[in-house]
């Protein structure tokens, strides 16, 4: 980024910006998008939007770090009452479906970002992995999650889940509303306690060691 805003009205026009570019690089692609069309459609001259951002590139950029920031807010956010880590599961899988009925553009601006900008997309995930992890882990110590699982390798597997059900039920399925409907959130809120949820053993088994 050139410079910072230093007004109320130039964050306001630099969040225009980010705004427009969601829409127009998700309709074109990064290819075809210009910095004319995102200027036109954010409502400033073409000049204006140099005093915020250096190339096209510079916007593609920043435009996935702010969807990571709000994406990662608004799971954190959803999951920070919950009184316990399989609710907290659920809670940030359906705030995470929410974000991306709103925010359909984030799947098809992530897949760019693998072949137009690789760091922006190695430091999305990254970034959301590192709070994921930090989570699942804090929950371990606390004995809430099983204690053979690795957070970080975990943390990973879990968001292919969110990522690739998002896929199927919010951008593939646009009449969701709020994300995905119930029934699949209860599946997938099932499919994570099988998967981290701390385990006892079986009655059987504690009967034949004599316990």
């Amino acid at each position: 980024m050139t410079s910072a805003p230093r007004t109320a009205r130039g964050a306001r026009t630099r969040a225009a910006l980010l705004e427009a570019a969601e829409h127009v690089f998700a309709e074109l692609g990064y290819a075809d998008a210009s910095v004319v069309r995102i200027t036109e459609r954010a409502g400033v001259a073409q000049g204006t939007f140099y005093l915020y951002f250096d190339s096209k590139l510079d916007l593609f950029d920043e435009l996935v770090d702010d969807l990571n920031r709000r994406v990662r807010r608004a799971m954190s956010e959803a999951s920070a009452a919950a009184p316990d880590r399989l609710s907290a599961e659920r809670a940030g899988f359906r705030a995470f479906f929410a974000f991306t009925a709103e925010h359909p553009a984030l799947y098809r601006i992530i897949r760019a970002a693998e072949f137009v900008s690789p760091r922006a997309l190695h430091r999305h995930y990254d970034r959301i992995v590192e709070g994921y992890a930090e989570g699942l882990a804090e929950a371990q110590r606390h004995g809430e999650v099983r204690p053979d699982l690795d957070p970080d390798v975990a943390a990973w597997a879990l968001m292919g889940i969110g990522e690739l059900v998002g896929m199927r039920w919010v951008l593939w399925e646009r009449d969701a509303e709020g994300g995905v409907p119930d029934h699949v959130l209860d599946q997938v809120a099932l499919l994570v306690d099988g998967a981290i949820g701390r385990r006892t053993a079986p009655a059987t088994t504690r009967e034949e060691n004599g316990s």
